[in-house]
């Protein structure tokens, strides 16, 4: 019988667990990135934020946050192509889970220009944490449907400019392919099983534009990317 993705699922995925071993943890991040690098979803939200960056009046630098950035990887492309194209940003990366962190400060020690910060998502501060861009990538899928709005509430109060969402696509074609690809590329049993639970709590097109309207976003475009991906771009009206 195939695999019933009808609805999301709430599932919990192994790496949520706060207690998750640090060294099984860190197998699964270097599974994760490499899925990423062969499948190309790193170039989906890096893409996105020069796009938009773009479209706006160049500022002499940008702050850009990343919303469960994990081991800072995306943070460290992103680094590397504004040094390519001559951009000034300060990049900081927040996670709630403290293991992932160290990981990310261990690997960035070349990259002055990134900070990481151990904090709830859900709970972040205006004051504290305003920026011109926010990036969230493979985060939204871990949240309930209430966290969510929440979490984007917070996001469109936060970005002065716009926020970039790569996620996954919930589907039955992208949920057995990855049982194949995770055979050969993934080793961790974390990943091989929390990948399969992402896509199971992944989402359709139709509940992010359910999303957008619940919150009376107008401005935003949601275009679906390979490997099954969705990018979800919020234009910030009030800027």
């Amino acid at each position: 019988m195939l695999v019933d993705l009808a609805q999301r699922s709430n599932e919990q995925e192994l790496m949520d667990d706060p207690n998750v071993d640090a060294t099984a943890l860190k197998i699964a991040l270097l599974d994760i990135s490499r899925v990423n690098r062969l499948l190309g979803g790193n170039d989906i939200t890096i893409n996105g934020v020069l796009e938009l960056i773009k479209t706006e009046e160049k500022q002499k630098e940008y702050t850009i946050l990343d919303l469960g950035c994990g081991d800072g990887e995306m943070l460290r492309k992103l680094a590397v192509r504004f040094k390519k194209n001559k951009i000034q940003a300060k990049f900081v990366g927040i996670d709630l889970n403290e293991k992932c962190l160290e990981h990310a400060r261990q690997l960035s020690t070349s990259f002055p220009e990134i900070t990481y910060c151990n904090q709830n998502i859900l709970m972040l501060d205006e004051n504290e944490f305003h920026c011109d861009i926010i990036i969230s990538t493979l985060t939204l899928h871990h949240l309930k449907d209430n966290e969510i709005k929440v979490l984007l509430q917070k996001m469109t109060g936060l970005a002065a400019m716009g926020v970039i969402i790569n996620d996954l696509q919930r589907s039955t074609i992208a949920y057995y392919l990855f049982k194949v690809f995770s055979f050969f590329f993934i080793k961790g049993h974390i990943a091989k099983n929390d990948g399969l639970v992402s896509i199971k709590r992944g989402f359709v097109k139709k509940e992010l534009e359910q999303f957008s309207r619940e919150l009376s976003m107008k401005n935003y475009n949601i275009d679906w990317k390979w490997a099954f991906r969705y990018k979800w771009v919020l234009i910030n009206e009030n800027k």
